[in-house]
């Protein structure tokens, strides 16, 4: 991120200055990832706080040039895949949305998707700790990616996240350039309320 856009980024409160510093750019470069750097911001999603340790997050993910990314890459909306398809990597974001208790009793989850989204905050500040870039998206065909990634039963998907080097503004679609910057947060006083709402 520029010196201007991080400026342009301050928090109401004192925070790590990764907080305000992580955003999710459209635009990669056609730089490759390795095994093992996917792996890395796994590990970190892995390691993320889950109600009673039951881990419901999964994820599904393809390195550019597999089957798996095209896969992936194919369920996303138009709009996704236009500038997705430079990233380096595709994860999709699922959760396992039962539990099972010791007795056998399979019993709904109510915290997976809370959790999973724990998970995707965690692999979103290693990947930008070991220098990358991670956008998180929602637009994509549900039952195509379910194909796509043979989601099992009792599972939903959340997200499909790109990862990768950070791009030149250039290497996005036209009617993308000018979104492409860190956007702002809204005051804490509209989200944090003491006592009540």
């Amino acid at each position: 991120m520029s010196l201007d856009h991080a400026a342009a980024r301050l928090p109401d409160h004192p925070v790590d200055p990764q907080f305000p510093a992580r955003w999710s750019p459209r635009s990669f470069s056609e730089a490759t990832l390795t095994e093992g750097q996917v792996l890395t911001v796994l590990e970190a999603a892995r390691w993320a706080p889950s109600a009673s340790n039951n881990q419901p997050a999964r994820f599904v993910w393809g390195l550019r040039g597999d089957a798996g990314f095209a896969a992936i890459l194919g369920a996303l909306v138009p709009s996704n895949r236009d500038w997705a398809q430079r990233a380096a990597a595709l994860i999709a974001v699922a959760s396992r949305d039962v539990t099972v208790a010791a007795d056998g009793t399979v019993k709904p989850n109510r915290w997976a998707g809370f959790d999973s989204g724990a998970a995707w905050m965690s692999l979103a500040l290693q990947a930008q700790a070991m220098g990358l870039v991670a956008h998180a998206m929602g637009g994509f065909d549900g039952p195509a990616l379910s194909a796509a990634v043979a989601l099992p039963a009792d599972h939903s998907l959340h997200a499909v996240v790109a990862i990768g080097q950070q791009g030149p503004v250039e290497n996005l679609p036209e009617a993308l350039r000018a979104r492409e910057a860190p956007n702002q947060r809204n005051p804490l006083t509209a989200s944090a309320f003491r006592g009540r709402f």
